[in-house]
């Protein structure tokens, strides 16, 4: 549980050092994600630390806060809208101080749990090692929205291998999701870290696998990329089809992005 915490505050950090560097006509600078700006995307992640500080600290609140949540949503309204009713009194400096103060709270309140501790959040519980994994994943993947749509390279990190674990162990999910057979046999998958060692899950075959850098897995599962704009390499029924449907995100199924295009585009007003 230590290990993930210090890697999704790592995460937390390098998104909000690299925001600080925002000019204020950057904060409104239109992403290639369902047209969020990059104050939306930190809008967003702040919505849900706050939200996941208060499933650690007062769980009858939370569930509170989901029932209002589902009732705004059933009426139509998206979750960007309530997220820039929650802070559109911010600038992004603003917005990024105020995030910076959940998320370094939230680790703090996530760090001495059991890591099979279960919370509550907007389905099944999870396990609190799950739940910082989790936040860790959409952290990462928002912040990949910002670094593309400023046309920045990340740098390599601290979160990348839990998000490449989360992609493979949710190769099953990915089809259940969708109401399909899941391909059998799971594809074995080797993946080549920023430091050049291989990461791999399952028994290695010449016939069903998934090869490549592991920047580019964790792109495709978080559907930042299609998998023609990547150097993964499939082999095998079961990773044709997953290389083309892979969601390693709680939700029901989406569509990732056409290829060419860097993330899903569903221009939306900007705050």
């Amino acid at each position: 549980m230590q290990q993930t915490c210090d890697d999704l505050i790592g995460e937390y950090r390098a998104l909000a050092d690299f925001c600080a560097t925002l000019s204020p006509a950057q904060w409104r600078v239109v992403t290639d994600f369902y047209g969020w700006t990059p104050w939306d995307e930190i809008a967003h992640l702040a919505y849900f630390d706050d939200t996941a500080l208060q499933s650690c600290t007062d769980a009858e609140a939370f569930m509170a806060g989901v029932k209002a949540l589902m009732a705004e949503q059933g009426q139509g309204k998206e979750i960007s809208a309530i997220a820039r009713e929650t802070f559109g009194h911010l600038d992004g400096a603003a917005l990024l101080a105020q995030w910076r103060q959940r998320f370094e709270t939230l680790v703090a309140q996530l760090r001495p749990l059991d890591p099979k501790a279960r919370l509550p959040w907007y389905g099944p519980p999870m396990s609190a090692r799950s739940f910082a994994t989790a936040r860790l994943m959409e952290t990462w993947a928002h912040g990949q929205d910002i670094w593309d749509a400023l046309g920045q390279t990340r740098g390599a990190s601290p979160g990348l291998r839990h998000i490449c674990h989360l992609g493979v162990t949710t190769y099953g999910w990915t089809f259940v999701n969708r109401k399909l057979d899941v391909p059998q046999p799971a594809p074995y998958v080797e993946l080549t870290a920023p430091d050049g060692s291989l990461w791999t899950w399952g028994e290695p075959s010449a016939t069903d696998f998934v090869k490549g850098p592991a920047m580019d897995f964790a792109l495709l599962v978080t559907q930042r990329r299609h998998r023609d704009d990547t150097a993964l390499q499939f082999a095998g029924a079961g990773a044709e089809a997953w290389s083309r449907i892979a969601q390693c995100f709680a939700g029901p199924p989406a569509d990732g992005p056409a290829a060419g295009v860097r993330t899903r585009a569903r221009p939306q007003p900007a705050a």
